[in-house]
Order: C-alpha cells, then sequence, then structure tokens
C-alpha cells in the first residue's frame, strides 16, 4: 500500500506461504528493486533473495528497457515479458508467446488480436467500439494502436511489440518513432528511465526532446550529443534537439511515466 519500495515488497514476499510465488511489476518498480540490490547495504541481500524465490516476475504496463531486462535476468531474478491492454484481460502475451487461444495479426504494420480474451466492447461508446474493435474474415479483432512483428519460430507464434503506431511523429517531412528513439537513448548507462517526447520545432514543426531524471553526468561531457548519437540509427528525425532534466519525472498511479505532463515540460 501507498509508494512502492524495495523493503516493502521484500517484506510482502517474505510473508507469502504459497509453494508457488510470483510478482506483477511495472519496469520502473523493476528498475528500483535493482538500484535497492545494487546498493550493497543489509536491503540489498534481501532483495536479491526475495526476488530469486519467486517463480515467476511479471513485468509489462509498458516497454521495458533491454538493459534493465538483461541486468535482472543476470541477477537470477525469473523474469517474464508480458503484453495485453485492457481491452484484452490484461496480460495475453508471455515473453512473446500469446497464450492458447489468443490469435495475431498484423494489419499496415498494426498489431491486431483476437481470442476468447477480448472485451465486449466500451460501455456506451458505439464510436469507438467500431474503430478499436473489426470484423475480419468473420472473426472480430482488436486494434492495438501497436507496431509490432509476427515470426514463426519452429511452429511457435513469436510476437515483439516495437512501439506505438500513435508516438511517430513528423519533423520536417520524416517521420520518427518516439519508442524507438526512447529504447536507443535508454541502453546508455544512467538513461534507463529517459523518456522522449514530441515538441514544438520553429523549423520542422515537431522534434524529439528526451526528458529524464537527476542530475547531470559529472564529467562535463556534451550530454545532448550524447544522446543525439545514441538516437542515430532513428535516423534524422529521431536525433533529439533538447534535454530536459527534472528532479523527479511525473508518474501515473500506476508508476508509468505521465507522458502528457511530461510532454508539456519539455514543450
Amino acid at each position: 500500500r501507498g509508494r512502492f519500495t524495495a523493503e516493502a515488497l521484500v517484506d510482502a514476499a517474505e510473508g507469502l506461504e504459497g509453494e508457488r510465488r510470483y510478482a506483477s511489476l511495472v519496469p520502473v518498480q523493476l528498475q528500483r528493486l535493482l538500484e535497492a540490490a545494487r546498493a550493497g547495504d543489509a536491503t540489498a541481500a534481501r532483495v536479491d533473495a526475495a526476488m530469486r524465490r519467486f517463480d515467476g516476475v511479471l513485468v509489462g504496463g509498458q516497454a521495458t528497457p533491454r538493459p534493465v531486462l538483461d541486468a535482472a535476468r543476470a541477477r537470477g531474478w525469473p523474469i517474464v515479458t508480458t503484453y495485453g491492454a485492457s481491452e484484452t484481460s490484461g496480460g495475453c502475451v508471455y515473453d512473446g508467446e500469446p497464450l492458447p487461444g489468443v490469435r495475431a495479426r498484423l494489419d499496415e504494420g498494426e498489431l491486431l488480436l483476437a481470442g476468447p480474451q477480448l472485451a465486449s466492447g466500451y460501455l456506451g461508446d458505439p464510436e469507438r467500439d467500431a474503430s478499436a474493435f473489426v470484423e475480419v474474415d468473420g472473426e472480430r479483432w482488436y486494434r492495438t494502436s501497436d507496431a509490432g512483428s509476427i515470426a514463426d519460430d519452429a511452429g511457435r507464434v513469436r510476437l515483439s511489440v516495437t512501439g506505438r503506431l500513435d508516438h511517430v511523429i513528423i519533423s520536417g517531412g520524416e517521420k520518427a518513432n518516439l519508442d524507438v528513439v526512447e529504447r536507443l537513448v535508454q541502453r546508455l548507462p544512467g538513461y534507463e528511465q529517459a523518456v522522449a517526447v514530441a515538441v514544438p520545432h520553429p523549423e520542422w514543426g515537431q522534434a524529439v526532446a528526451i526528458v529524464v531524471a537527476g542530475a547531470a553526468p559529472a564529467d562535463g561531457g556534451d550530454e545532448l550529443e550524447l544522446l543525439r548519437r545514441a538516437a542515430g540509427p532513428a535516423g534524422r528525425a529521431g536525433r533529439p534537439v533538447r534535454c530536459l532534466r527534472i528532479p523527479e519525472l511525473p508518474r501515473l498511479a500506476s508508476g508509468k511515466p505521465d507522458r502528457r505532463a511530461i510532454a508539456a515540460l519539455a514543450a
């Protein structure tokens, strides 16, 4: 209850008595647990022990930075990535594999999901129903607004989500996916929780800004140039024009970054 802390999770985990133990986290909570495990104090050992005792630690709600996943798994934590939405009864894809009965397809790069897990619709909102839930070849599908890819791995469907379609901006006539930029920047040490948002630009219409919590690196290097190099694979439009540092990122009650509030600060 209340604000998430590593100590609170450890206390709760140590009180579990069932044969099997699970936890469900959002990425920022996993990041805080990693920070606590690296602290080298009395709590650090308890965090590691508690996390290793779980049979599975589900992480979802938003994309988890690859360095965070790798660091947690390197410590022996049983991390399972999840993907889904309220409209699909929550997580319906586990470690890239749809649950039994869950079907996935692509429509011009957009990921669509079908199966018995789909919601009936939005109460009193037929217009939204019609845009989000569509019938294809006689089957009802949910448009996720997520970009992704689907592969066949020895007869098993493997699904990968690459970002939100509504996180694509047009900058000087070129497209840039904020999710792609964000993942590239988050590979840098100290930028695991950085957020990429769109800001107005007098010449290009829109451009990318990076917002990150905490003080700037002490080495005195050109931080913006560092970020621009990291975001290079996203193309010209994806290179940040601004880096904003704030004491703490605004967050929703779920723990996810409040992107609307962050974008307003950056603008």
